[in-house]
């Protein structure tokens, strides 16, 4: 983590660097009770290691944080480890994980949205994304961050079933999710009567 700048603002660096929900979180102890359903690639490693990548994205040498969602299916998971492929579901329970770090002191608030929105936006020149402003699309999340819940196989809206998170309980909910100011989650479920009018393609610009 060392080997990144830090010294000069993420627009300006011409290498830059991301990390994963799932390394922010979990560490090699999480093996014995989720097994081939954290492998990915690279592994989820040491307290230590998992520490060294906060302490990064806290020192401004990580710029952004990612989902690298990958939604294998349970059984394609459920392999040895060489059969198991890497990757798992991550896009529901990306933002409850980094408020839950937030509760627990990890980080603070404003940096969320910075590693999630703002800095991803200014990173890749994106056209209106990223923030809340005039002109701007309207992607927004509505969280309460005071209303426990429990993940479960119930409440998981992954097509293939499953989340690395089952068990993992959550000071803050997903009460909505709008998408170039459509509402496409309402905290209870996703709203397919909108279609696929919702999503419109992003524009890059660097």
């Amino acid at each position: 983590v060392g080997l990144f700048r830090n010294d000069i603002p993420s627009t300006e660096k011409r290498i830059t660097a991301e990390a994963c929900i799932h390394h922010l979180w979990f560490t090699d102890a999480d093996y014995a009770s989720k097994g081939t359903h954290i492998k990915w690639n690279p592994a989820v490693k040491t307290a230590g290691d998992r520490e060294a990548i906060r302490a990064g994205i806290l020192n401004g040498r990580i710029d952004v944080v990612a989902t690298d969602h990958a939604p294998h299916t349970a059984d394609e998971k459920s392999g040895s480890y060489f059969q198991a492929p890497s990757g798992g579901p991550l896009v529901q329970h990306a933002l409850p994980a980094m408020l839950e770090m937030v509760h627990q002191g990890v980080l603070p608030v404003e940096e969320v949205v910075n590693l999630m929105a703002h800095r991803v936006a200014d990173l890749f020149d994106m056209t209106d994304r990223g923030y809340i402003r005039a002109g701007h699309k309207a992607d927004l999340v509505l969280v309460d961050p005071n209303d426990p819940w429990k993940v479960t196989k119930s409440n998981i809206l992954y097509k293939c079933g499953w989340s690395p998170f089952e068990g993992s309980t959550f000071k803050s909910r997903i009460r909505g999710t709008w998408v170039n100011g459509v509402q496409v989650y309402n905290g209870e479920r996703i709203l397919t009567e909108h279609g696929n009018h919702a999503g419109e393609r992003l524009a890059f610009n660097r």
